[in-house]
């Protein structure tokens, strides 16, 4: 990659030694003489890098940072002082300068020290493309979903994505998704160019989750041999994701809520504070007013972290985005696993639907996956749906408490055409008679649609 580069000094035999050497390294270099004309360049061009004399006529050097930082905060600006400067240059660094060079200096010195500050560019460039990428996997917008309360949901977390430093608590069965919208969140927040982490605290004994969270000093504990900086600290000016915190031990509940009212916290084995700015999301599938109850919860750290509470509701719960669902991970898998699905057949679709899904998305991804590997390609059949599916629906069936939820006729069995002609009508019912909209969420072509209304109708 080319890099443009802009060197500001107002000695003409400077500029011409600098410039001829950098451009037979390949950089495409901008000129100046003064911090007047540099500004205008800057303004005009934009140069990936600068590299700036302390000494300039009229606005001195230690200005045109200021200004080009003020401009671009996260410009690299390189500058340039003799040694009798050195304290001008102290003052630089302090300005946000990213190094300097003291006169009289080796070309190669030159080229080491911007060849530095580039692969510094280079980095943020990768951050900020894998950035726009994770925006564009987690985006609020393609969540999958034709229920209301979910919606309501939605709007509310990509507000509260906006307030910068805002507790977030995600309550929910495990599967529904707490993690996705963990990075939803942070991945349209101001603070999405940070770091997002996580850790899970279900998964780690009490005695290593403390030091994973707060890190420690060397001599801390017996295998403390290095100072280790703990996941707080790490993800500063970012998000720290806390799953399952309803695990977490009420000594290690009693760390974090000092962290959430006071911004800092001490390294195991540690005496002085270290202030961290970070925002905490958690989430739980456990009922934490209950647990406040039974005394394994703090109740001043539940309401520290339950400023804006998010409850994702189960699967089961939401049946009308279960086909539609399951039709999206289709069409992600058929792209991973290079098939040609075109969706379900009425009544897999009816099964899917009829389905409890105790494992919620995460179980019906599962599905998805496991069937079109061990499927014919085109419409899947509910022959193909696992066995336990399969097995529940035919215990619903079975059973006289429940035989109306399948059979339209009252009675304890009905043929699978009778279910799929029940089916067809309800989706059609609740589509308003949209075809269409009917067929998609059937998961199959309206023509097909078309074509068994058709064959409906003439058997009637």
């Amino acid at each position: 990659m080319s890099y443009s580069l802009l060197v500001v000094d107002d000695e003409a035999l400077t500029l011409r030694t600098i410039s001829r050497a950098l451009r037979e390294e390949g950089y495409e270099v901008l000129l100046a003489s003064s911090g007047e004309e540099a500004l205008e360049h800057y303004a005009q061009e934009r140069p990936d890098l600068a590299l700036v004399d302390v000494v300039l006529p009229g606005i001195d050097g230690i200005e045109v940072l200021r200004q080009i930082k003020k401009q671009n905060p996260a410009a690299i600006v390189l500058m340039m002082s003799a040694y009798h400067q050195v304290e001008r240059a102290v003052e630089a660094m302090k300005l946000g300068a990213y190094d300097y060079l003291i006169k009289p200096f080796h070309l190669a010195d030159l080229s080491n020290t911007i060849r530095r500050a580039t692969e510094t560019l280079a980095l943020r460039i990768r951050l900020r493309e894998s950035v726009q990428m994770a925006k564009g996997r987690y985006d609020f917008g393609l969540v999958v979903t034709h229920n209301e309360q979910v919606r309501e949901l939605l709007e509310m977390a990509r507000k509260a994505a906006e307030a910068d430093k805002t507790t977030i608590l995600i309550q929910g069965e495990s599967g529904t998704g707490k993690e996705v919208l963990a990075k939803a969140i942070h991945y349209h927040s101001p603070r999405a160019q940070g770091p997002l982490l996580q850790l899970n605290c279900a998964a780690i004994p009490d005695t290593l989750l403390e030091s994973e969270l707060f890190g420690y000093e060397a001599g801390a504990f017996t295998d403390a041999r290095r100072r280790k900086e703990g996941l707080l600290e790490r993800a500063n000016h970012g998000t720290l994701f806390l799953d399952e915190i309803g695990d977490m031990s009420p000594s290690t509940q009693a760390k974090l809520l000092r962290v959430l009212e006071e911004g800092s916290f001490t390294r195991l084995g540690g005496t002085h504070p270290i202030n961290v700015d970070v925002r905490i999301i958690a989430a739980t599938n456990k009922d934490l007013k209950a647990a406040i109850a039974e005394g394994k919860f703090r109740e001043d750290l539940y309401y520290r972290l339950n400023v804006v509470p998010v409850l994702l509701h189960p699967l089961r719960e939401r049946k009308e985005d279960i086909v539609p669902l399951a039709l999206d991970m289709m069409q992600r898998f058929n792209r991973e696993l290079k098939k040609n699905f075109t969706g379900f057949t009425p009544m897999a679709a009816e099964l899917l639907t009829k389905y409890p899904w105790p494992g919620n998305i995460r179980e019906l991804k599962n599905v998805v996956e496991r069937t079109m590997i061990l499927a014919a390609e085109g419409d899947i059949d509910a022959s193909y749906l696992p066995e336990e599916i399969r097995d529940y629906i035919a215990e619903v069936a079975a059973s006289p408490l429940h035989s109306d939820e399948l059979s339209p006729t009252g009675h304890q069995f009905v043929t699978l055409r009778e279910l799929e002609e029940r089916y067809i009508d309800e989706v059609l019912n609740a589509s308003g008679q949209n075809k269409t909209q009917a067929a998609h969420i059937l998961g199959i072509h309206p023509t097909s649609l078309l074509r068994r209304l058709k064959k409906q109708h003439l058997d009637n």
